[in-house]
């Protein structure tokens, strides 16, 4: 039953050697101890030649005697020990296992195969055996460390002792006395400090040509008798009273030479005084915007020692710009805009390659040609400037009436002789159009910009509070525009489409996605709005169909794997796809349970959003009537607006108060049919009543009707008992305290003070919506664990009756809690909000203007992340 054996001779020579070195070692460690004591004791020449050689004889013999013992109790390690050592360290003992035949059932065939397959797996373990390291620790024997002492003092006295050192000089009179004792003269280089550069001992350096920066500071000092030596120099352009003086100082300023007189040999360096360079800037691509505020300018300098200053100056550039409509008159003088550019906190700051970021997408030059200059400044004080021309990147406005306001916007801050004619334009766009803007809200701004500016002398600071509101109404009219943000998300697809096919850098590609990411966040969003106004839902076969952000998340990553893999063509049809997806992507949202009226949380959280409507509606026909009072009338009256009809107590005339707004159920002034509100035991039937008492009356009898309605609505609502219910009825109990504030200031006709309180009311009655929402998310949470995996009769997925969905499948904060549990920290987009971050932490860090202690923390915060 022989086994092939792994060969393991070397293993065991290792370890042998090992055994060797160990044994030396605990034999003989006392007797080089007191070897190297003698040797330290002859080489440090610290005691008496006699002493000396008494004390290096004493220890010679000490070392003998010990070396003998350490003989006399040695024991050479033999083979078979190697063996067993190597063997204990392997599990089984392998090498024993081997050497060993069965004792017991030779003869049974089974108890073979067994012995056999254990004789293998111990040849296996064997193949694996690695030499065993000797131990040559001592310390038990030598607690002391005596060993350690011996060797340390044995090289000390060999480096400075007399064994290697140079005889002593004798004592020698006059200048032979200071040649012995040291140079006769020393001198130092100092480059400038902000180059960086060390400081070079002149004295080791070889006569010659030297080459410094210029502005190097050179020290030189003169020993021994005074007038011995002399400095000579031409690089300083100075006048040398005493050139013999011990210590001179003076800076290179051009080249030329530097000499000793006075030693044997005098030196003599020929210094080259190298100019600081100039600082270069200058512009690295073209501007770009980022939704949502932020301008781009790329821009490179370098500098041959860095650079330690930058700034970047936007000037309107008029012959530049077409001098058509607005612009056709000669603008206004309008101060340049200075900006500090951000520098790296850290590193090397001779070659930069940075992006200068700023909010400038409401500034008067966005969109207009701008002059760019640039502007570094070295350590050394030399500036390098660059002087360039651009549009000046901004938002893009796709709603035509927001197009409109920025393009009067723009023909006002180009010059205030515009006023007449932007007033005129905004009347056109404003004629009529009450009630059809998508956001009422920009309506009366721009109605109020209309009034500003029919109001005196039009000031400076004037002109800029107008443009100010023709800004916000725009913004507010393209983020509340679904066909605008469609328009956006296309422009982003169209640039990465256009990116794909021209085979664009990975960089590129990646700032492409992330900006069609946020378009279509955009875009979802206002669908989602949408789709809560409406109550639309996609359909598909019969059955509600959901966009998950999980699809729209692995479609998007699918198109970056397929750019990375150089599958254009595969990216250029899935981006199609998505782009369909998009467009044709509608709002999901519950329908309630089965055919017959809503369960009594819908119900109430319906009640709660016409209320929350009726509100809106008392607080602008509030709003139109402060504005009337200031002269604001004519152009509302003539758009069927009677507002003041209802202040001035008119019965009967009720109904022409909403006129101009959408009409619909529960609105002030109307029956409210339609509304599932007449059931026993619900809130709706007293808002219904107090609605009844409040037709046709006055601003503060509507008030007080709504705010009626909002108490039988408390008092009936479901949920009580829970901690979202509780805080739903806390909620509309102060907005019912607003509403009755806002009651009384409208019967005082004190309209400013009504405007503010219901504004409060509306707060609390959204807060009063989002708790209601969870509580009833947490009533209907058991139903949906149970019906999941089916669908109701209405082909609606079952535990999603009544909550609302928006188009990512995501509870909206109507029908459900706000927010989303969604980890933020994870995902595609993780790296991009980082980076805007850094980006942004950067750019205020240098803003000179902000306090220095907001400064010291954004330069730690760099530091550390």
């Amino acid at each position: 039953m022989a086994d092939k054996r792994p060969d393991v001779t070397r293993q065991l020579w290792l370890t042998r050697m090992g055994l060797w070195a160990e044994r030396i070692t605990r034999a003989f460690w006392p007797a080089w101890t007191a070897g190297f004591a003698a040797l330290a004791v002859w080489a440090s020449g610290l005691m008496p030649d006699a002493a000396e050689l008494l004390a290096v004889v004493g220890l010679g013999i000490l070392a003998l005697v010990l070396a003998g013992l350490g003989l006399r109790g040695f024991r050479a390690p033999t083979a078979g020990e190697a063996r067993t050592r190597l063997d204990a360290t392997l599990p089984g003992q392998p090498l024993a296992t081997l050497d060993d035949d069965m004792a017991i059932g030779a003869g049974d065939a089974g108890a073979a195969d067994v012995w056999a397959a254990h004789r293998r797996r111990m040849a296996e373990r064997l193949a694996g055996a690695k030499p065993v390291p000797p131990d040559l620790r001592v310390s038990r024997r030598d607690p002391y460390a005596l060993r350690y002492m011996a060797v340390l003092l044995a090289a000390v006295a060999l480096m400075f002792g007399t064994l290697w050192r140079a005889p002593v000089m004798p004592d020698l009179p006059g200048v032979a006395e200071q040649v012995a004792a040291g140079p006769a003269w020393e001198g130092w280089l100092e480059p400038p400090r902000h180059t960086g550069l060390p400081t070079l001992y002149l004295n080791d350096i070889a006569p010659g040509p030297v080459e410094v920066p210029q502005g190097t500071r050179v020290i030189m000092r003169l020993y021994g008798e005074v007038g011995a030596l002399s400095v000579t120099e031409t690089v300083s352009g100075r006048d040398v009273v005493d050139p013999s003086e011990a210590l001179q100082e003076f800076t290179v300023t051009q080249s030329g030479t530097l000499t000793v007189d006075g030693v044997e040999d005098a030196p003599l360096w020929t210094l080259t005084a190298t100019p600081d360079a100039m600082p270069e800037v200058s512009l690295n691509g073209e501007a770009v915007y980022e939704h949502p505020d932020q301008i781009l300018i790329p821009w490179q300098a370098r500098d041959d020692f860095g650079i330690t200053f930058g700034e970047v100056t936007l000037a309107l550039d008029p012959e530049a710009s077409d001098r058509a409509h607005g612009l056709a008159i000669e603008p206004e003088p309008r101060d340049s805009e200075t900006f500090d550019l951000a520098l790296p906190i850290s590193g090397d700051r001779t070659e930069i390659e940075e992006i200068f970021r700023e909010d400038l997408t409401r500034h008067p030059l966005a969109g207009m040609p701008v002059t760019v200059t640039l502007l570094v400044r070295d350590a050394a004080g030399q500036e390098g400037t660059h002087l360039g021309t651009m549009i000046l990147p901004g938002r893009a406005f796709y709603d035509p009436v927001a197009a409109a306001l920025i393009e009067q916007r723009r023909d006002l801050n180009w010059s205030r002789a515009n006023r007449d004619r932007v007033a005129r334009l905004l009347r056109s766009v404003t004629w009529k159009a009450d009630g059809t803007w998508n956001n009422p809200t920009a309506y009366l701004i721009t109605r109020m910009a209309i009034r500003r500016l029919d109001e005196g002398p039009l000031t400076i600071e004037s002109r800029d509070e107008i443009a100010e509101m023709l800004w916000q109404a725009a913004v507010r009219i393209e983020d509340g525009s679904l066909d605008s943000a469609l328009a956006r998300l296309r422009e982003a697809q169209e640039r990465l489409s256009e990116a794909i096919r021209q085979g664009a850098s990975p960089e590129e590609i990646q700032r492409l996605m992330a900006e069609m990411r946020q378009a279509m966040d955009d875009y979802t969003r206002q669908l989602a709005q949408q789709g809560q106004q409406g109550q639309q839902q996609q359909q598909a076969q019969g059955e509600t169909q959901e966009i998950t952000p999980d699809m729209l998340d692995q479609m998007m990553q699918r198109i970056e794997e397929l750019m990375a893999q150089g599958r254009t063509a595969e990216a250029q049809e899935l981006l199609r796809q998505l782009q369909e997806m998009m467009e044709n992507m509608q709002v999901t949202q519950g329908q309630g349970g089965g055919q017959g009226e809503p369960g009594e949380g819908q119900q109430a959280m319906d009640e709660l959003r016409e209320s929350l409507r009726d509100q809106q509606e008392l607080s602008d026909e509030a709003f139109r009537e402060l504005q009337e009072q200031f002269g604001e009338q004519g152009q509302q009256g003539q758009q069927g607006q009677q507002g003041q009809q209802g202040q001035q107590g008119q019965q009967g005339q009720g109904q022409q108060d909403g006129q101009g707004q959408q009409s619909g159920p529960g609105q002030p002034g109307q029956q409210g049919e339609g509304r599932p509100s007449d059931q026993p035991g619900q809130g709706g039937g007293g808002r219904e009543q107090g609605q009844a008492q409040g037709q046709g009356g006055s601003l503060a009898d509507r008030q007080q009707a709504l705010r009626q309605g909002i108490d039988a609505l408390r008092r009936g609502l479901p949920g009580a008992g829970t901690e979202a219910g509780d805080a739903a009825r806390d909620a509309l109990g102060r907005a019912e305290d607003a509403m009755r504030d806002a009651e009384e200031d409208l019967a005082d006709g004190n309209l400013g003070g009504a405007l503010d309180d219901q504004s409060r009311a509306m707060d609390a009655l959204r807060d009063g919506m989002q708790e209601l929402g969870r509580a009833l998310a947490g009533d209907r949470a058991p139903e949906g664990e149970q019906q999941q995996g089916g669908a109701d009769g209405q082909g609606q997925p079952r535990g999603a009756r009544g909550i609302d969905r928006d188009p990512l499948g995501r509870q909206s904060g109507q029908g459900s809690q706000l927010g989303t549990g969604e980890n933020m920290l994870d995902g595609p987009d993780a790296q991009r909000r980082a980076r805007d971050l850094m980006d942004e932490i950067r750019r205020r860090s240098g803003e000179r203007e902000r306090p220095q202690l907001e400064l010291d923390y954004l330069r730690r915060l760099l530091d550390r992340f």
